[in-house]
């Protein structure tokens, strides 16, 4: 594909999707390159973060109208394509529909002008489409979510969703502009900015349970433990949103976004048994327990970890246990076609255990949790 001249303006770039999204974008035999990449982001570039992949990183707080015009003005007569990968949850569904929306509005707005050459905005959402607001503490007890496999033809769900509000106000730019949406999995990438990052919630855990000598078990159900799930691996991801951002066929289209295989959690973990050189535990119900109370008094351990290691600091408190129980607890297999993306061109694919190997190796090179001179990764 020839070069036009494509400027991307990456809103999350620190988070798992943003990072592997800059890489893509500055590959040299990116679709539709050689890319300008602006990465934005709402705090300063973190000591982990290559600043070679971004042409120039941006900070502004997105829920600040004129924070964001202030800091977008400059370049809003260059962005051709916007990546949409950001996010703020909030206990409510109701809160995160009114933060989320605003965010994306107040950017839209900043960009948008009469000589704006915007084109083609990406919004990544997630299987959260197909199972209602989960995580919100009222609503996710009253969820009847769709049968799995999960389709990109499937009607809304009758509860209210900060995905779909997102799908509503992209769609109603059209057709000044064409748009995609991306719905992943479980994301395995490298970030601490990410709200939701699984692998290093499981990470720190397996770590920590290396340091103390504490068993290694699993927090979620007999079900999740035997059933299928799948997984998203965060350059497969970029890769779609690079593709669907170029390709014709793909513009005003929806599509789900996972690795391509389906595994179950009791192979996930024996593999990071292995990667944590740690005593794999098969899982036991008469042990059942909340893994946000075990870690809720472990910020010493893992500050002892950090200092022995020399790692990059990462906040105890932040990791979200809890998000990762409510996965490891689904009453359904999690898991989504890929049907539609392959009809439609995009190919992209990985080994999800190749994958989580090679994300725990990054986590190591970034710093961001231990490296064992015996490990296998």
């Amino acid at each position: 594909m020839e070069s036009q001249g494509f400027v991307a303006l990456v809103v999350g770039v620190t988070g798992v999707t943003g990072l592997s999204l800059a890489q893509a974008l500055k590959q040299p035999n990116s679709l539709g390159g050689p890319w300008r990449v602006y990465g934005a982001a709402r705090r300063p570039r973190p000591s982990w973060f290559p600043p070679s992949i971004v042409d120039h990183f941006i900070t502004f707080d997105a829920v600040d109208f004129a924070d964001t015009r202030t800091k977008l003005l400059p370049i809003a007569h260059e962005v051709t394509h916007l990546f949409w990968i950001t996010l703020q949850v909030r206990a409510d569904e109701e809160d995160s529909i009114a933060i989320n929306k605003t965010m994306l509005l107040n950017v839209l707005t900043a960009l948008n002008s009469s000589s704006s050459p915007l084109a083609h905005v990406t919004v990544q959402t997630g299987t959260k489409h197909y199972m209602g607001p989960i995580f919100d503490p009222v609503r996710s007890t009253q969820l009847i979510c769709h049968d799995s496999p999960f389709h990109e033809n499937m009607s809304r769900l009758p509860y209210p969703n900060f995905y779909y509000a997102l799908e509503d106000l992209i769609q109603s730019h059209a057709p000044s502009l064409t748009y995609s949406v991306h719905r992943s999995s479980i994301i395995l990438g490298a970030s601490t900015r990410s709200t939701y990052n699984m692998l290093l919630t499981l990470a720190i855990y397996a770590a920590i349970c290396r340091h103390v000598g504490l068993a290694f078990r699993y927090p979620g159900t007999r079900y999740t433990w035997e059933h299928f799930c799948d997984m998203t691996d965060a350059r497969v991801l970029a890769q779609q949103h690079v593709w669907a951002a170029v390709t014709p066929e793909a513009k005003n289209q929806a599509f789900n976004c996972t690795n391509g295989d389906v595994l179950t959690w009791k192979s996930v973990w024996k593999l990071l048994a292995e990667l944590f050189e740690v005593e794999f535990v098969a899982f036991d119900e008469r042990g059942e327990f909340d893994l946000a109370e075990v870690m809720r008094d472990k910020g010493s351990v893992w500050e002892e970890i950090v200092d022995k290691h020399g790692l990059c600091n990462t906040n105890l408190e932040k990791i979200p246990y809890g998000a990762l129980q409510t996965v490891l607890r689904f009453p359904f297999q999690h898991v989504s076609s890929m049907n539609k993306s392959r009809e439609y061109g995009f190919l992209g694919f990985v080994d999800t255990f190749k994958s989580i190997t090679f994300w725990v190796e990054q986590l190591r090179q970034m710093k961001l949790i231990p490296s064992y001179q015996h490990s296998t990764s």
